[in-house]
């Protein structure tokens, strides 16, 4: 691929950014009317998403929420509410690819009627800055100046320096007159009910049982969407969400693992959309003490978890971890072994396997100072930042409902048991595991040793490798619980690698230091990666159009979502 003059239009250019409409799904007419139910084994716990930290949450806010440009099933952005996606051809990247113009789509409007304009972008902006407004994350957008809106169609974005990622940004648009001031964003009414401009509108949502949405018949596309209404089912298990698809009570089952897909192959029906997806389940080790509450790095620093915070247990547990049987035992051989947050995509970074063995973690955890006890279990004598005598017991936490999850918990304990190490599980429904900081989640505070749970990065993987792994992205109190990185991991080299990798134009240069990074992370072990995941879902035949993707949500194309007759 030929480079272009100038950073924007290099960074461009070799990231194959190009506009792409959204694909035709399907060869067949389609046509209006009719619903789909989708069953979804978690309830979110909001639908804000600059608030909201679950994937479910998201599942439903793509239905109704929008940003300005998006990313297709090939990994192409293409434009949203932006009428085009800004390049340094058509003027929308500035030469030094500080400034990003969009250009809005001509008479756009949210689903109240009101116009969609460059102040709600703007708002979006202010939103997220806002000291103390409780966004989860606020990478990419703290390295804006300004956002100006020289006329309602066009909102020029401003960079304090090149940020490579920066059409990652503004994902999602906030209306600003149907929110309120930023300062109380946890208390908005939007957050249960947000107001969008795609292609559906929330009008109920039964908490543990439903989330009603009907056509948004002010949608941009003409004789879009073609579905009358999408129904979104709360129910108590994948394993419940599996029964009702086969009898035909709901049309998409969210999220299945590997397991499920050899008990639907050959069932009457039924479809398995499984491209490959950039998700890895994995272990959160929590290197601060988990007694205090959202430690900033320099407390962190001072007061390291008494067991997790020597690198010698880390390594210790990964090595008894025997993730060739957990791929093979509970997901039927076709899951790869986890390495690292990269492993997918334009900067995927090559991790050899971490081994399995338990004979070396036995003697790191003897050089750690944790000797057997009477019951096989160890304690501490000499070890770094225990006291004598404390046992070697870890909690470890989950989602309710999972039964992959729960059947995986129990081969770690037996393997962690088998090393002297005693963990034991402490399970919590999904809105606690993935909770916000105003409302006291221990994920967010810091409140755990072990977490076990899925996430990945999305086509530009930097707001997801620095917001869980920069040591300025832990969230405490001064920032509002701001930032991912729950293990509240420190590393000087690991922290100049993201700048550089979010600095420079070059893509090459960009992978280079995200794998720098990576190896890092490998070392230091603040996650431990089990397996690699597809996106799995399951749905009816009858339900034309799907399309999936490694790259958004099950529903991102719904507005060419239609039923058969």
């Amino acid at each position: 691929m030929s480079r272009l003059r100038g950073p924007g239009t290099v960074w461009l250019a070799a990231l194959a950014i190009v506009v792409a409409a959204l694909p035709a799904a399907s060869q067949q007419a389609p046509h209006r009317g009719g619903s789909v139910t989708i069953a979804l084994y978690q309830e979110p716990e909001l639908l804000n998403p600059y608030l909201a930290t679950q994937t479910a949450s998201f599942e439903v806010a793509v239905l109704t929420v929008e940003g300005l440009v998006a990313a297709n099933e090939k990994g192409e952005y293409f434009p949203q509410l932006a009428a085009e996606v800004p390049a340094p051809a058509n003027g929308g990247v500035s030469q030094d690819g500080k400034t990003i113009t969009y250009r809005l789509r001509p008479g756009l409007a949210w689903s109240d009627g009101r116009p969609l304009t460059c102040d709600d972008v703007k708002f979006t902006w202010e939103a997220i800055v806002t000291p103390k407004s409780g966004a989860v994350t606020t990478s990419g957008y703290d390295q804006i100046q300004a956002v100006d809106c020289p006329n309602p169609q066009t909102a020029v974005v401003r960079y304090k320096d090149y940020y490579a990622p920066s059409l990652s940004r503004f994902r999602w648009i906030l209306p600003r007159h149907a929110t309120g001031d930023p300062t109380t964003m946890t208390k908005w009414e939007y957050n249960r009910k947000p107001l969008g401009s795609g292609p559906f509108k929330i009008v109920e949502w039964v908490s543990a049982d439903h989330v009603t949405l009907v056509r948004n018949e002010r949608y941009r596309v003409k004789e879009q969407p073609y579905l009358d209404r999408v129904i979104v089912r709360i129910v108590p298990s994948r394993e419940v969400g599996k029964q009702l698809l086969r009898t035909g009570d709901v049309d998409v089952v969210w999220d299945l693992v590997e397991s499920d897909v050899p008990e639907f192959r050959g069932v009457s029906g039924v479809r398995i959309s499984s491209p490959p997806g950039p998700e890895a389940e994995r272990l959160v080790l929590n290197m601060a003490d988990p007694a205090l509450d959202g430690p900033p790095p320099e407390v962190a620093r001072q007061h390291p978890h008494p067991i997790l915070g020597d690198p010698r247990v880390r390594e210790a547990i990964e090595l008894g971890i025997n993730k060739r049987e957990i791929t093979s035992k509970l997901l039927y051989g076709l899951a790869t072994v986890g390495t690292n947050e990269l492993h997918l995509g334009w900067a995927r970074c090559a991790t050899p396997p971490s081994s399995y063995n338990p004979s070396k973690a036995k003697r790191l955890l003897e050089e750690a100072g944790w000797i057997p006890g009477a019951d096989g279990i160890r304690v501490a004598k000499g070890a770094r930042y225990a006291k004598d005598g404390t046992r070697l017991r870890l909690k470890i936490q989950t989602t309710t409902g999972n039964k992959l999850r729960e059947q995986a918990e129990q081969l770690i304990l037996e393997y962690m048991r088998a090393i002297g190490i005693e963990f034991y599980i402490e399970n919590v429904p999904s809105p606690v595991l993935f909770g916000s900081w105003s409302s006291g989640a221990f994920r967010k505070h810091g409140h755990f040793d072990v977490l076990m749970y899925t996430t990945n990065p999305d086509i530009d993987p930097h707001s997801q490798v620095e917001g869980y792994f920069a040591s300025w992205k832990m969230p405490t109190a001064d920032n509002g619980g701001s930032g991912f990185n729950y293990a509240r991991y420190q590393n000087p080299q690991f922290d100049a690698d993201v700048k550089k990798a979010g600095s420079v134009p070059d893509l090459h240069a960009r992978r280079e230091a995200y794998c720098d990074a990576m190896k890092e992370l490998v070392q230091d072990r603040p996650h431990i990666y089990l397996y690699d995941r597809a996106r799995l879902h399951a749905y009816r035949d009858r339900l034309e159009g799907w399309v999936g993707t490694p790259w958004d949500y099950l529903a991102w194309n719904a507005q060419g979502w239609w039923a058969a007759r």
